[in-house]
């Protein structure tokens, strides 16, 4: 099973959208069952392309909410990079193209 690790920008990332959206207190918990699959099935998440076609996404708690991750092989592990609205203009998923 892959290790899944959140880098500290998409923690920030998190933070500032249980901020800005007035997302519940145990919005956390919700994001970590969200990618708990990913421990297991790694590629379960939508390749992104263009400039971010080393990345792959899934869906948080909420169907805005987008999680992008890389998947470090070799190191057996998920790596979250990122947590969006991709709803914005400047969502990771409406730029990839």
């Amino acid at each position: 099973m892959a290790r899944v690790v959140v880098a500290p920008t998409a923690a920030r990332d998190l933070e500032e959208l249980v901020r800005t959206h007035s997302l519940p207190s145990d919005t956390q918990k919700r994001v970590a069952r969200s990618v708990r699959p990913l421990s297991r099935f790694p590629r379960l998440g939508a390749s992104l392309e263009g400039r971010w076609s080393e990345f792959r996404f899934v869906l948080g708690p909420w169907r805005w909410m987008v999680v992008v991750y890389s998947v470090a092989e070799d190191a057996d592990e998920v790596r979250i990079v990122a947590i969006e609205d991709g709803r914005s203009s400047r969502s990771v998923v409406r730029s990839a193209g």
